[in-house]
């Protein structure tokens, strides 16, 4: 067996399940269940039916590089999105089943194992993908903690001369999960000024890109901050994005890749092999997708009334604060994330995730310790009705 797999952890939702066994929740209220960022807007009508539409094409092969017209549909998207002056669809851009699937297949296309000790650095807190990814591609994973003291930006200068020039990879979200920090222009000049000092390659995590709560100051984008930089080719750089928060589709696994053709050259060898390769019905639907905007308008109308309810009641509430992008509030608690998570649980039928079970103890600190990420995903009255319950448990504990 690959005894690499014995270096990955638990997944956070299976310690979540240790964590409440035994716990019975107080009956007189209703189950509300905020700790999976899974989207539970309907999926569009037009997704819908274009999948319909399309189920002929089950009958053939797809193409691991996807049909041109899907490609041609995301540098549409992206040109529109980002002011994009260039992206070509033939070489900067890659369909995939999900940016979950991408991210990790991209770790095994980027690490050198004949280096010495090779690190990819990942955000901390993070996505647990960033670091199975690492492992699995034979990499030490070196973190960069996200904290309130630095409005949960990441700090660079965390990690010493000696872990950059080992680096080949680093993970970057934003808007970030947790957190839902967005990187500013500053971020990204000094990321791609390492990146340009040590030669490793970024990989932008996207995904919950789409949900914001302005509609005049949409989050930045990597492939933005490149341009605005004058990175023309976008060097050493890779982004992530996805379908599934934005239109709804967790079940369809419909993302793309776009970026440094050189790279992405290589990454399309190693899926190939791994015989990834979207089905032509949901092919179909991505493209239809991807040339609406109207449908993920109105999604964001709804996350933004989701918002605005929980924070009318959490007003004042200590440890909550809005972020700037994304579906999730990172509360702190102020004591023990874990036992927080249970006594909610047990007192008011409201489940939320640990903190800690998101991050990684490193150089003695792990960010997530004594905070909560509550994802506001349920209806309307149902987050209202969470708040409620949380901000009555903060003030009784």
């Amino acid at each position: 067996m690959n005894p690499d797999l014995d270096r990955l952890q638990s997944y956070p939702f299976q310690k979540l399940n240790v964590l409440l066994e035994g716990a019975t929740p107080n009956p007189q209220y209703k189950p509300v269940s905020l700790y999976i960022g899974e989207p539970k807007h309907p999926t569009p009508p037009l997704i819908r039916q274009a999948i319909v539409d399309s189920l002929d094409g089950l009958s053939v092969y797809p193409t691991t590089l996807g049909g041109e017209g899907l490609r041609i549909a995301i540098a549409d998207w992206l040109k529109r999105r980002y002011g994009l002056k260039q992206i070509n669809a033939q070489t900067e851009i890659i369909p995939v089943n999900g940016s979950r699937e991408a991210l990790y297949a991209f770790a095994q296309t980027i690490v050198d194992r004949a280096q010495p000790h090779p690190s990819v650095v990942v955000p901390n807190p993070f996505y647990q993908i960033y670091e199975g990814a690492a492992l699995l591609a034979g990499a030490e994973t070196q973190f960069l903690h996200s904290l309130p003291s630095n409005n949960f930006a990441l700090d660079y200068s965390q990690l010493a001369d000696d872990v950059w020039r080992r680096t080949q990879l680093i993970y970057v979200c934003s808007p970030g999960n947790p957190t839902g920090r967005v990187m500013n222009m500053d971020e990204w000049k000094a990321l791609f000024d390492l990146s340009d000092r040590y030669g490793f390659v970024i990989a932008s995590d996207e995904c919950y890109s789409e949900i914001y709560f302005d509609e005049k100051n949409p989050p930045i984008g990597a492939l933005q901050a490149a341009q605005h930089f004058g990175r023309d080719g976008y060097p050493r750089l890779v982004v992530f994005s996805s379908l599934s928060k934005r239109s709804n589709s967790p079940g369809m696994r419909s993302g793309f890749v776009a970026g440094d053709a050189q790279i992405l050259k290589k990454y399309l060898l190693y899926r190939t092999y791994q015989g990834c390769a979207m089905s032509p019905p949901f092919h179909a639907a991505s493209i239809a997708a991807w040339q609406d905007e109207l449908h993920v308008i109105e999604n964001r109308r709804l996350y933004r009334e989701k918002f605005d309810a929980a924070m009318t009641v959490l007003a004042g509430t200590p440890g909550v604060q809005m972020p700037d992008a994304g579906f999730y509030l990172w509360i702190d608690t102020g004591g023990d994330d874990t036992a927080f998570t249970r006594a909610l649980y047990e007192q008011f039928n409201v489940t939320v995730l640990p903190g800690s079970y998101l991050a990684r103890e490193a150089r003695d600190v792990n960010p997530g310790r004594n905070f909560v990420r509550v994802a506001l995903v349920a209806s309307t009255a149902e987050c209202t009705e969470a708040a409620q319950r949380i901000a009555q448990f903060i003030a009784r504990n």
